[in-house]
């Protein structure tokens, strides 16, 4: 398989299996590109990509836009707090304001879930969805089932625990369609509040106990508590959460193996992870930015060829 079954990466839900092993071998090809000193190649110099971010975000931009300039595309950067949208113009109108530029593919993030499908349909461009509300987050899902297979040899048998808010997590739910798309196992664990209702009909193990957790997996994946997407209060507090679900050295010590932890970022030192855990030899959270990068670049080159 040389060409992705989809000219949009909406989510993991729409890939196939060859799909994401096409994605994480072309990665690993340009992991090793920008490794070199001359960290650029030509394979996007006549495409022209549009970054467009209805929220916040550090990591996932500035991969995006790293990853993009690695390929030699042109990039255009918009931001909707500076933006005609405050003037009350619609998503299509804006996106299509910004293709009439003639711009071929566009990088989404939103806070709405689907505004990334709901944008594919509407639109003439390639979209790539960089996260929408608490539904996907593929991109994620996928430099992390790349680290995993970077750092284990293969993603297939592997126990893979994803520990945390759950419920208002976006990545959880790529993470959890992609491992099992590669044939690993896959449990949540949290509080009882933070586990959305009926998630073990996704097929995986629910667990309340961190530690049982801990002891059951190869991989730890931890997210942080997404305070800015919480209406009201799930527990009584940070370090109540902490005190039960928060990962330190001393827990890992006294596992009878020795796990990976990986983080999606930013992390809430002190709360979801200790320093001393965050910056262990165990924590592959840089190498994981890093494969971000790479991953990123291998999703818009594979889309570029995926035109019509």
């Amino acid at each position: 398989m040389s060409q992705l079954s989809t000219k949009h990466l909406l989510g993991i839900k729409n890939l196939t299996e060859g799909d994401i092993q096409l994605i994480l071998d072309t990665a690993a090809n340009f992991k090793e590109v920008i490794n070199r000193p001359i960290k650029k190649v030509p394979s996007l110099r006549d495409i022209t990509i549009a970054n467009v971010f209805f929220e916040n975000s550090t990591r996932t931009r500035l991969s995006f836009e790293l990853a993009e300039k690695r390929l030699s595309a042109d990039v255009i950067n918009f931001s909707s707090g500076n933006s005609s949208v405050k003037k009350g113009e619609t998503l299509v109108d804006t996106v299509n304001n910004i293709l009439s530029m003639k711009v071929d593919m566009v990088v989404m993030r939103h806070s709405s879930p689907g505004a990334p499908h709901f944008l594919s349909k509407n639109v003439n461009a390639n979209i790539v969805n960089a996260g929408d509300g608490t539904h996907e987050h593929p991109t994620q899902a996928l430099l992390d089932a790349f680290s995993i297979k970077e750092k284990l040899g293969d993603v297939a048998g592997k126990k893979v625990a994803i520990i945390g808010d759950i419920l208002h997590s976006r990545v959880a739910l790529s993470n959890i369609f992609c491992l099992q798309k590669l044939g690993a196992e896959v449990m949540v664990c949290g509080p009882i509040t933070l586990l959305p209702k009926h998630i073990e009909s996704l097929g995986v193990k629910v667990e309340l106990d961190v530690k049982k957790a801990l002891q059951w997996c190869d991989v730890a994946n931890v997210l942080r508590i997404q305070l800015e997407r919480q209406q009201i209060k799930y527990f009584p507090s940070l370090r109540e959460y902490s005190l039960y679900y928060g990962i330190n050295k001393k827990l890992l010590n006294e596992l009878d193996k020795e796990i990976v932890v990986m983080h999606p970022g930013p992390i809430n030192r002190g709360v979801e992870l200790s320093s001393d855990v965050a910056d262990s030899k165990q924590a592959i959270i840089l190498e994981q930015v890093q494969n971000g990068v790479a991953v990123r670049m291998a999703v818009l080159y594979l889309l570029a060829g995926a035109k019509g």
